[in-house]
């Protein structure tokens, strides 16, 4: 693949414009300083090993972090946010866990950005421990530049009411409905298996094995995941940034939403995977997830059936 070929894709003009790049983020990001992002979203490499990474002592793995974060703080509008997602750092020599996110607070705080909600990603698949509790979760910090002017489009993410049809007992409003028309306003707990945003858990599969958005990278977030930050956070036509592109879910739902995005990837392999997910997006030949799709009921299976050899086990 030439170069320019495998830096970048743009698609018309009337088509949102979306630009890969080849190299390492903390290089490339200098090339676009006098651009503004409304919305760096990403999931950085977590210095566990994986082959796009080598794996430092923790405090020279943050201190890496924090030479990117410095420049995307510069690069975020004024009514910007930033979506880190992030899971556990591993230390196997000492068998202890560290949590990513509570180190990366701190780095983000030292840049005066404000903490809006700590979100928990919960999924039903993993590694399974032996020495510990099986890991289901990570988290998404979303913090903003601007205390109270940022991009929050609350109707995209409305959830229906409980009472709608609930009225006013007391007061100048009495007899009148108390509830929005068009939903309520969701709580800082979301629930995707509810098919709201009720509950700050959301529920979303991660991308494993069978799961249909999945390619050969070892640690894919899926599409719906960004989709849910990118509704709430941008508007049409807003730019958006992921330094750490990996196969381009980022791009795919920036483009399916009609937002413009900027990615970066260090291994060419990926992005040329990325490359090639965006072309079958905009010929509606990708497959992927639709974002509030119900949480398959694995009940429903017959492998969740508890086998007659397992019933007759008197030490069950």
């Amino acid at each position: 693949m030439r170069r320019q070929k495998s830096i970048e894709k743009s698609f018309k003009s009337r088509e949102p414009r979306i630009f890969f790049e080849l190299g390492d983020a903390s290089n490339i990001l200098n090339k676009y300083l006098d651009m503004k992002f409304d919305l760096v979203i990403t999931s950085p490499p977590y210095n566990i090993g994986k082959e796009y990474e080598k794996k430092k002592e923790i405090e020279d793995y943050l201190a890496e972090q924090e030479e990117i974060i410095e420049k995307i703080v510069n690069l975020l509008s004024e009514r910007g946010s930033i979506c880190w997602q992030v899971g556990n750092f591993i230390d196997n020599k000492k068998k202890e866990i560290f949590p990513l996110d509570i180190f990366y607070y701190n780095i983000f705080k030292k840049y005066n950005l404000i903490l809006k909600n700590r979100i928990i990603w919960h999924f039903g698949h993993g590694l399974h421990a032996s020495t510990r509790f099986s890991g289901r979760y990570e988290t998404i910090l979303w913090f903003t530049k601007s205390e109270n002017e940022y991009i929050f489009n609350l109707d995209p993410v409305r959830v229906d009411s409980k009472y709608p049809a609930k009225k006013h007992f007391k007061g100048p409003n009495k007899g009148k409905y108390s509830s929005n028309p068009k939903g309520k306003n969701p709580s800082d707990v979301w629930s995707i298996t509810l098919s709201d945003w009720e509950k700050e858990i959301w529920e979303i599969p991660n991308v494993k094995a069978n799961h249909r958005e999945k390619t050969e990278h070892p640690c894919q977030y899926p599409i719906e995941l960004v989709e849910r930050c990118i509704l709430a956070l941008t508007d049409e036509g807003s730019w958006i940034l992921d330094p750490f592109a990996g196969v381009g879910s980022t791009l795919l739902a920036a483009y399916k939403n009609k937002r413009n995005a900027l990615g970066i990837e260090l291994q060419k392999k990926y992005l040329e995977i990325g490359l090639e997910r965006l072309e079958l997006l905009k010929n509606n030949q990708l497959r992927y997830r639709p974002i509030n799709k119900p949480i398959y009921d694995h009940t429903k299976s017959k492998l969740s059936r508890l086998p007659e050899e397992f019933k007759k086990n008197e030490n069950l």
